[in-house]
């Protein structure tokens, strides 16, 4: 259905992603969305190049087994919290105790859901909750985190956005609008950090072959708004992209990893896409 990348090479890409094994060694990673998708090939890379994490995600059991799974494949050291990130309230006081015991080196948000609605038939408590987890939930960790790296004078946040907040999508309004503002947190929070030190940057992927895809891809209204046959879903998407091709998590984490590395040191408030060139059209 669609052109993914060979065995040989998403096997390289699962271990370090072409980076040294030792280059993130004793490093510190805190990582919204660690349950699946990108947030878990990104939990890889990193710890593949020696770092350790905390992952936060909704599902409790499913991030215990990938922690365990990443113990057990890199002998690293991966603590886990399930938090609901629209309860903004719970977050902080997680966030405050974690900020008081803990420092991060890296901060990566990816956590992110979809709705499609239309502008005209947008429900409130549907686009609130979006933006909360999409937008308000990386503002309260981006706060908690970025002073005590301002006053080290190191640290790298990288945000995961999406081409859609680069190019607005119809029937997307409330997580277009998300994205959008994400990079305007992204930019602000780089230019207050830029003389410190620490970089803040985001990444914008295109149509990433993960759960969150395939959902959207093949709901029924989704299909329905954008003329897409309910049987064509998926290959008609994939068509719409100039490589022809949906992208895999682990391409998006190796470009996560590169700007949380020594190399990136002069990006910040940048947003890279990654997207196959469906920006270009």
């Amino acid at each position: 259905m669609c052109h993914s990348l060979s065995l040989d090479n998403k096997t390289s890409l699962s271990s370090s992603y072409g980076f040294a094994p030792d280059l993130f060694k004793g490093r510190q990673v805190f990582l919204t969305g660690a349950s699946r998708g990108i947030g878990q090939a990104v939990a890889r890379g990193f710890a593949a190049c020696g770092a350790d994490l905390y992952l936060v995600g909704k599902d409790e059991e499913r991030l215990r087994l990938f922690a365990d799974e990443l113990h057990s494949a890199y002998g690293r050291t991966a603590q886990y919290k399930s938090i609901d990130l629209a309860s903004l309230e719970k977050l902080q006081s997680e966030l405050n105790g974690l900020a008081g015991e803990r420092q991060f080196d890296i901060v990566v948000n990816n956590a992110g859901i979809y709705r499609t609605e239309s502008v005209a038939g947008h429900e409130l408590s549907s686009w609130r909750q979006l933006l909360d987890i999409n937008l308000n939930a990386a503002m309260l960790v981006m706060s908690s985190f970025l002073p005590a790296m301002l006053k080290r004078g190191s640290g790298r946040i990288i945000n995961v956005s999406s081409i859609s907040g680069r190019v607005a999508e119809a029937y997307g309004a409330a997580y277009s609008a998300s994205k959008f503002a994400l990079l305007g947190l992204t930019q602000a929070a780089a230019l207050e950090a830029a003389a410190s030190g620490v970089t803040v940057n985001a990444v914008c992927p295109g149509w990433v072959l993960t759960d969150l895809a395939r959902k959207q891809i093949e709901d029924p209204h989704w299909q329905a708004l954008n003329g897409l046959p309910a049987d064509a879903g998926m290959e008609l998407t994939r068509l719409s992209v100039p490589q022809e091709r949906f992208l895999e998590p682990e391409e998006v984490a190796s470009l996560v990893l590169y700007l949380a590395s020594p190399m990136a040191r002069g990006i910040t408030g940048q947003a890279i896409n990654i997207c196959g060139g469906l920006s270009l059209h």
